[in-house]
C-alpha cells in the first residue's frame, strides 16, 4: 500500500504506540554484536560492511530493518563497482550524471542486501591537506549541494534511503574525534550548513552526525545543531544516526539532544536507555519521537522498493562499468596544454616512456570506510597499453632506476609521468591503531623524487605530460614551469587507466573543472593543524579567501582548458519573479567536440556587511559539436543571496544592488559581468 506523508506519520504514531519500549529502543540500536571482539583497525579495515549493518526492526508489525552500506565512491559491501571518487565527480559539474551515479549505486546496495546508503558527503573542503577530501565535492557550498541533492535523488529514486554525512563542521582528519570548532553563527549558517539543507529540502532520508565538537559540545549530541536548527528550523523529520564506534558519548544527553539511532552497535543505547526509562530519569516522549522518525522512514521508501526487484546480476554489470568510464573521463581536469602538447597523435608515437610508480598501481583512493573493492581495477599503465594495442612501444620505468628513466626518455617520441598521492598519503585516520594509513595531509606538494622525475624526464623531452592522482590540491610550484602539459585524474575509479589514455590521445576532450583552488603554496590558506584540538573556522577560505585577499592562486575553482575553443556572447541579466537570470550563448569555436561548464558568481560589493566578492550560485555543463552553439540559462533565487544577521537571528535579504557575473571560471577574465537590483 502507498501512503501520503501524513498517512506515513499517522501509520508510525500508530506501530509506535503499539511497541515495548525494548521493541522501541531496538529501533535506536545497531545489533553488529558479533563484531565487538574485533579490533578496530581490523573491523575498519578488513571486516568493515562486508555485509549491510543493521538496527533491529519490529518483524512482528511489519516495521522492516534498516540495512546499511557505505560509500561514496562505490557500495562498500563485497565486490561492487568503484565509481571516481567524489571529488572527480564534483570535477564534473554534471548534476545529471551524478544522478546516474546514485541510482547505479543504488541498485547495487539492493543487490547487496541494502536499503540504507550511507554515501552522500557533503562535508566542506576547507583546506586541502584534508585527509578525507576525495569523499566530498569540494571547497564550494553550491556545488556541495547541488551535486548532493543529485546523488541523493539517483539513490532514493531506486527506494534506498540516504545518508547526509558529517552534519557538521567535519574537515580535518586527524583530529575529528577531539577537535573543538568554533565559529561565528554567519560562518556557520552561510558557509557550512547551506549544502546540507539543500539536500534535506530535496529529501533527505537521513543524517550522520560528525565526531567532532562543534563550540564544545560533540556534534553527535549537539542540541544546537540537531534540535535548534536541522529538526527545528529545517523541520527535518527523518532520522539521526551517529558515526559509528564513537559517535555517541552519553545516553541521556544523546537522545535528548536528538541522536535517534547509535551505530553500529550499543555502547549507550539499547538496555541502558530502558534502564534510563524504567528509573524514571529519562522521558519517554524522546524514545517515542525517534522511533516515529525511523518507523515513517523505513515505511516510506520501503513502499518505493517493494514496487521493483533488483537482480545480483547489477552489480559490476556492463552498464555500470561504462557509467564508471563515463565518469572518468568527464572528470579529467586539463590544468595546462602548452604549445597544444596534447592531445597526443597515436599515429606519430611509435615509443611512449610512462614514468612513475603510480602509472602501475591499483589507485583508487583511501583504504578506510569508503573503500570499495572491484573486481578489476585499470591502471594507467595498462589503460594506455589497452588504447595503443601493439602498434606503439610502451616502456614503464617505476622511478628508482635513474639509468633506466634516462634511457626510456631518451628512445620515447612522448612521455607521460603518473605522480600524486595514494591511500597511505591521505585518507581515513582511526585513533589508537597502529596500521593505520592515510590522515591529513603533512605537506601539499609532490615527493622530491616524483619531482625529481618530473623535471629529469623535462629536460630530456618536450612532448610531455605530467598525470596528477590524487583527492584535492596538489601544489605545483617547484616544476610547473618545466613541463608543457598537465592533466588532474583524482583518484579515477576502476575504469580511470581508460579514461586517462582516452583523454591523453583525444578520443575524450577533458571538461572537467576544478572543484578547489590549488594555491602557489600552502601561505594562502587558511591555518591548519592536524593534532589540534581547538580551531576557529572563518568565514573566508579558498576561492572566496584569495579574491578577498587580492591573491592569484596557481590554478582558479572553476578552471579547466579544453582541447577546443568556446565563445560567449549576448550575455543578459535579469530579475525574473523571485529569482536573478544569466543568459549567455555559448559557441564551441574550435574544431573538435567539447564540454563547457558555465558558472553564475554572485556578489554584493553594496552590502552592509562583509560578503564575498564573487560566490558560485548556479552552473551547468553542455556539450557542443564544432561549431554548434546553444543559450545557456544560470538562476539565483532571492533567499540564496541573503546574509544571517547574529544579533536578530534572521536572515536578510537587501535591496541593494547585486553583481552577477557568467562565464567558465572563477577567474575575472574568464567572466561577462552585469548589475541587478532587488528591488
Amino acid at each position: 500500500m502507498t501512503h501520503t506523508p501524513d498517512t506515513y506519520h499517522e501509520k508510525s504514531k500508530d506501530l509506535v504506540a503499539q511497541m515495548s519500549l525494548k521493541e522501541k529502543v531496538g529501533l535506536m540500536s545497531g545489533r553488529r554484536l558479533n563484531m565487538l571482539k574485533v579490533p578496530i583497525h581490523a573491523l575498519v579495515f578488513k571486516h568493515y560492511n562486508r555485509t549491510p549493518y543493521e538496527n533491529k526492526g519490529v518483524e512482528r508489525l511489519g516495521v522492516p530493518t534498516i540495512k546499511f552500506c557505505d560509500g561514496p565512491r562505490g557500495v562498500v559491501s563485497q565486490n561492487s563497482t568503484c565509481f571516481p571518487v567524489a571529488m572527480a565527480r564534483g570535477a564534473t559539474f554534471d548534476q545529471e550524471l551524478e544522478e546516474a551515479v546514485g541510482v547505479a549505486m543504488a541498485r547495487e546496495i539492493r543487490a547487496a542486501g541494502g536499503n540504507y546508503f550511507g554515501g552522500v558527503c557533503i562535508n566542506l573542503l576547507r583546506h586541502p591537506a584534508w585527509g578525507r577530501a576525495q569523499e566530498t565535492y569540494g571547497e564550494d557550498p553550491c556545488l556541495l549541494g547541488k551535486m548532493g541533492v543529485s546523488v541523493t535523488r539517483g539513490v532514493q529514486s531506486q527506494g534506498v534511503m540516504a545518508c547526509l554525512k558529517h552534519f557538521a563542521m567535519n574537515s580535518m582528519e586527524n583530529a575529528r574525534f577531539k577537535i573543538d570548532v568554533t565559529c561565528s553563527q554567519r560562518t556557520l549558517r552561510e558557509v557550512y550548513l547551506p549544502h546540507f539543507k539543500d539536500c534535506i529540502d530535496a529529501g533527505a532520508a537521513s543524517v550522520m552526525t560528525a565526531y567532532n565538537k562543534v563550540r564544545g559540545q560533540y556534534c553527535g549530541e549537539n542540541e544546537e545543531l540537531l534540535r535548534t536548527i536541522l529538526k527545528g528550523e529545517w523541520e527535518f523529520d527523518g532520522f539521526v544516526i551517529s558515526d559509528f564506534v564513537w559517535g555517541v558519548h552519553s545516553t541521556r544527553d544523546a537522545v535528548r539532544n536528538g541522536m535517534d539511532i547509535e551505530m553500529p552497535w550499543p555502547n549507550h543505547f539499547a538496555n541502558k536507555l530502558v534502564k534510563a526509562v524504567n528509573s524514571g530519569s529519562f522521558d519517554i516522549e524522546h524514545i517515542d519521537d525517534a522511533a516515529v522518525r525511523i518507523v515513517q522512514t523505513v515505511l516510506k521508501f520501503d513502499d518505493i522498493l517493494q514496487q521493483s526487484t533488483v537482480s545480483p546480476d547489477v552489480v559490476v554489470c556492463e552498464e555500470h562499468k561504462a557509467l564508471a568510464r563515463t565518469v572518468a573521463e568527464k572528470s579529467m581536469t586539463l590544468l595546462k596544454n602548452q604549445s597544444a602538447t596534447l592531445p597526443f597523435s597515436a599515429s606519430n608515437i611509435t615509443r611512449l616512456a610512462v614514468l612513475g610508480e603510480l602509472a602501475d598501481v591499483e589507485n583508487i583512493g583511501d583504504h578506510g570506510s569508503s573503500k570499495v573493492v572491484p573486481p578489476y581495477v585499470v591502471t594507467v599503465l595498462e589503460g594506455l597499453k589497452n588504447y595503443l594495442g601493439e602498434s606503439v612501444q610502451v616502456d614503464h620505468c617505476a622511478g628508482s632506476d635513474a639509468a633506466a628513466i634516462t634511457e626510456a626518455i631518451a628512445a620515447a617520441d612522448a612521455v607521460v609521468v603518473v605522480v600524486g598521492n595514494r591511500h597511505d598519503d591521505e585518507g581515513e585516520f582511526i585513533m589508537n591503531s597502529k596500521n593505520s594509513p592515510g590522515g591529513d595531509r603533512d605537506h601539499l606538494s609532490l615527493r622530491p623524487d616524483e619531482v625529481a622525475m618530473i623535471r629529469a624526464a623535462a629536460r630530456e623531452n618536450s612532448n610531455l605530460v605530467v598525470v596528477l592522482i590524487g583527492g584535492s590540491a596538489i601544489t605545483l610550484s617547484e616544476w610547473e614551469q618545466e613541463v608543457p602539459g598537465i592533466l588532474l585524474a583524482y583518484y579515477p575509479g576502476m575504469e580511470g587507466g581508460n579514461a586517462v589514455a582516452r583523454t591523453l590521445f583525444g578520443e575524450v576532450n577533458p571538461g572537467g573543472k576544478l572543484p578547489f583552488s590549488i594555491p602557489l603554496d600552502s601561505s594562502q590558506l587558511p591555518f591548519f593543524d592536524k593534532n589540534a584540538e581547538t580551531i576557529e573556522y572563518g568565514y573566508y577560505h579558498g576561492y572566496t579567501l584569495l579574491q578577498k585577499e587580492g591573491q592569484e592562486p596557481a590554478y582558479a575553482f572553476g578552471f579547466g582548458e579544453s582541447y577546443t575553443r568556446f565563445e560567449l556572447t549576448g550575455a543578459v541579466f535579469e530579475r525574473r519573479g523571485d529569482s536573478f537570470w544569466a543568459e549567455i550563448t555559448i559557441q564551441n569555436a574550435g574544431e573538435c567536440a567539447g564540454d563547457e561548464v558555465l558558472q553564475l558568481y554572485m556578489g554584493c560589493s553594496q552590502s552592509e556587511v562583509d560578503r564575498p566578492l564573487r560566490i558560485l550560485r548556479d552552473f551547468k555543463r553542455v556539450s557542443l559539436e564544432p561549431g554548434e552553439s546553444m543559450q545557456v540559462c544560470l538562476s539565483a533565487p532571492l533567499d540564496t543571496l541573503s546574509w544571517y544577521d547574529e544579533t536578530e537571528k534572521v536572515w536578510v535579504q537587501e535591496d541593494a544592488a547585486h553583481e552577477m557575473y557568467i562565464g567558465t571560471s572563477s577567474r575575472p577574465e574568464d567572466l561577462v559581468s552585469g548589475l541587478v537590483t532587488i528591488a
